[in-house]
Formats: structure tokens, C-alpha cells, sequence
């Protein structure tokens, strides 16, 4: 019985990640434009556990393990960051955050 092709995988990740890159530059949102970097990260994770899983090596997992590991922490502290922007600005548009001085 046969799964599911390597290649599936890979444009499945590849269009998940163009789609967090349009998420990034187009979108001015910071919420939106912090969801777009998960979903890259996630299509990397994807493929990493994809090519894995083809070639019957646990080394994409553990690179999967880190990036979810780094995520989590950016995640952290980007929420925080954006807590404290939208608190001091009371907006979270982009263009209107051009200076964190005061």
C-alpha cells in the first residue's frame, strides 16, 4: 500500500509558507502579521517531518522539536511586545507604530 507522495508534502508546505509570506508584507496588522510567521514556521516543520519520515532518519524531527521550541519562546515575547505596544499606542496597525520612544 502506498501513502502519500513525498512531493505532496512539499507543495502542501510551499504554499503554506508563500501564504504566511502574503500574510507578512501585505497584511498591516501586527497580530496578523505575527500569525503569518507561525504558519512559515509550521510549513518548515512540515517539511522537515516530511523529508524525515522519507528517508527514515529522526533528524528532521529534532529540527522540528527546536523550531517548535524557538516559537514558543517568540511567541512569548512577541505577545508581550504587542501587549505593551497596543497599551502605549492603543492601535496595533503598523504604519501608526513608527517609534517605540515614548
Amino acid at each position: 500500500m502506498a501513502g502519500v507522495p513525498l512531493a505532496w508534502y512539499l507543495i502542501l508546505s510551499a504554499i503554506l509558507f508563500a501564504l504566511g509570506i502574503a500574510g507578512f508584507l501585505f497584511r498591516r496588522n501586527l497580530i496578523t502579521m505575527f500569525m503569518s510567521i507561525e504558519l512559515m514556521l509550521n510549513a518548515v516543520n512540515l517539511s522537515f517531518v516530511a523529508f524525515s519520515y522519507k528517508f527514515g532518519r529522526v533528524d528532521g524531527q529534532i529540527f522540528t522539536f527546536f523550531v517548535m521550541v524557538v516559537a514558543a519562546a517568540e511567541a512569548a515575547v512577541g505577545l508581550a511586545i504587542i501587549l505593551a505596544v497596543f497599551r502605549t499606542r492603543k492601535t496595533l496597525a503598523v504604519d501608526e507604530i513608527d517609534s517605540l520612544k515614548y
